[in-house]
């Protein structure tokens, strides 16, 4: 069986920039996995999910998705969504038209998420807070059945239930319906017993990419924990706590800003 998601040697900069976004960077995310994309703010998750989604050009065996090319096969646009970013919209108008207006391939699966999400059909979108948005973005694209989903930081508006509520449904379409999903986010609570593969990235490059169970630091820390050896402050998890140690060796591998002269006297 094919990766779900190919990526061979890609390196992205963006006009204009001095530096790339990333250099030489491969993986391959087999169909049906959960994979964390996990990293610093600014070493390109948003980037890298953009160029799964075939929103910017680059040459057609960099990445490919379900086989095809990411950008020049418009046909993915039906199989594969990108939900993060800003959701603007802010219409008076209310969901149900919205839902009304749009093709039922499912009226179950619609009914199902709708559920999931606790999206009130009455709600109004120019009225609704910026954690109901989030669910009407979600629902607009997760009612219909997907083969790949890239999600960007969509949880940090959600509240502990409906954020629970998702990553369950979300696991089932992995493991019921081979659907591949990559998750960037900053909270990581959950993620290390939810995730089948890790994504690490570091400024400029890759730092890891393999099965989280193949990962031997989280085994360690979780045995060292297991052994009785006192937690450490703010890591309430082995995933947690080798991420925060992967970000501060990058911190620390980081040129110094330079200081601006000191005028003559």
């Amino acid at each position: 069986m094919p990766p779900a998601i190919r990526i061979d040697d890609l390196t992205f900069t963006y006009p204009g920039a001095a530096e790339p976004v990333f250099s030489h960077l491969s993986l391959a995310l087999p169909q049906g996995a959960r994979c964390l994309l996990l990293g610093a703010n600014g070493t390109g998750k948003s980037t890298l999910l953009r160029l799964v989604a075939g929103r910017h050009m680059i040459p057609d065996h960099v990445v490919r998705v379900l086989g095809r090319p990411a950008f020049h096969d418009t046909t993915l646009a039906g199989e594969v969504a990108f939900l993060g970013g800003a959701f603007p919209f802010d219409a008076d108008i209310a969901v149900a038209d919205i839902l009304a207006a749009r093709p039922v391939m499912d009226p179950a699966r619609r009914a199902r998420v709708l559920s999931i999400l606790e999206v009130d059909r009455a709600w109004r979108m120019h009225r609704v807070s910026d954690g109901q948005r989030r669910r009407v973005q979600l629902l607009l694209d997760l009612e219909r059945p997907l083969r790949v989903i890239l999600l960007d930081e969509v949880t940090a508006d959600l509240d502990v239930l409906s954020r629970a509520d998702l990553l369950r449904f979300l696991r089932e379409e992995s493991e019921e319906r081979a659907v591949t999903i990559v998750y960037a986010s900053h909270v990581l609570e959950g993620l290390g017993s939810w995730g089948t593969h890790l994504a690490f990235l570091s400024p400029g490059r890759l730092r890891r990419f393999a099965h989280l169970s193949e990962i031997a630091e989280i085994t360690e820390i979780a045995e060292r924990g297991a052994a009785g050896a006192a937690p450490r402050p703010g890591s309430p998890s082995p995933l947690h706590e080798l991420c925060e140690r992967w970000m501060r060796a990058d911190r620390a591998a980081a040129p110094s800003p330079a200081r601006p002269a000191r005028p003559a006297r």
